[in-house]
């Protein structure tokens, strides 16, 4: 069975991105379409002491994944955040160790990118035998709330003036866009701050999860959109109210000084994939 530490460690690995996007399957096995495959797939097992790691689509469809071990692969396979994954009872104290370079080709380079998901996660069941399901348990999770009791907000965060809106209708009329005050809609995010122009708090409260390393709802009963900017010192790893921090603001202490909102400690069913086993692939 997988580790503790190891398993702890690997939550707290956030820095990875996700390219997939969450299946739709049935419970409790998670159904696949067989005749979603790679046509050529080569596995090798990296060997090599570099910290680097990534995954990649190239513009021909072929998915590159290097130095990443299976725990990551599943990760971005099923489009979750890694508290959502789960060992079985039959976990390989490997999992979450070695670590893997996988080339793998589609038959042509128009499938869609749930049918490239599709195909990794057969890859996945074919080559690494991994016998993967869906629950859902009762987990930590942090709501987002209004901080003060009178409802006043912090200096960065501020209601939408409506240029974004204005902006993609005249994009979708064919008329040229006018121009944003911020410069973008959306978010920007980088190591220590994020930016929002236009989104609603609901997407804002989404994206704190791989920071927190728990599910982050929003209840702040705030409807709209919001405008923000959030700078923090980042720690070493997922965070925590009373977390010890030496050289900076925490994101806890940011997200109420200049948002005035704040993260309670509740719990709530969360959707988790719990690996049951996996083996050694055969490399080619």
């Amino acid at each position: 069975m997988i580790g503790y530490e190891n398993y702890r460690r690997a939550c707290a690995a956030v820095a990875l991105v996700v390219i997939a996007l969450p299946l739709r399957a049935q419970s409790p096995a998670i159904a696949l379409d067989p005749t979603l495959s790679f046509e050529v797939a080569s596995i090798r097992r990296n060997n090599s002491t570099e910290a680097g790691a990534e995954m990649r689509i190239e513009p021909s469809g072929q998915v590159t994944i290097r130095n990443y071990t299976l725990f990551h692969i599943v990760r971005n396979a099923y489009g979750v955040q890694p508290f959502q994954i789960v060992p079985g009872a039959r976990m390989p104290d490997w999992f979450d160790r070695d670590r893997w370079d996988i080339i793998a080709k589609p038959p042509d380079g128009n499938v869609s990118e749930e049918q490239r998901i599709a195909m990794l996660q057969n890859l996945l069941a074919a080559r690494y035998k991994a016998v993967v399901k869906r629950e859902t348990r009762e987990l930590p999770v942090y709501a987002l709330v209004v901080a003060r009791t009178d409802g006043q907000l912090g200096p960065q965060l501020r209601r939408s003036s409506g240029e974004c809106e204005a902006a993609r209708a005249a994009r979708a009329s064919g008329a040229p866009p006018p121009t944003v005050q911020r410069g973008f809609c959306g978010t920007r995010a980088g190591a220590g701050n994020v930016s929002t122009s236009s989104v609603p708090l609901a997407d804002f409260a989404r994206n704190l999860a791989p920071l927190t390393g728990r599910f982050v709802v929003d209840r702040t009963g705030l409807s709209g959109r919001f405008d923000l900017d959030l700078k923090w010192t980042p720690d070493q790893g997922a965070g925590a109210p009373n977390s010890p921090q030496t050289d900076g603001t925490s994101l806890f202490a940011a997200l109420e000084e200049q948002l005035g909102l704040r993260l309670d400690a509740q719990r709530a069913p969360v959707e988790v994939i719990v690996v049951e086993s996996a083996e050694r692939p055969v490399e080619d």
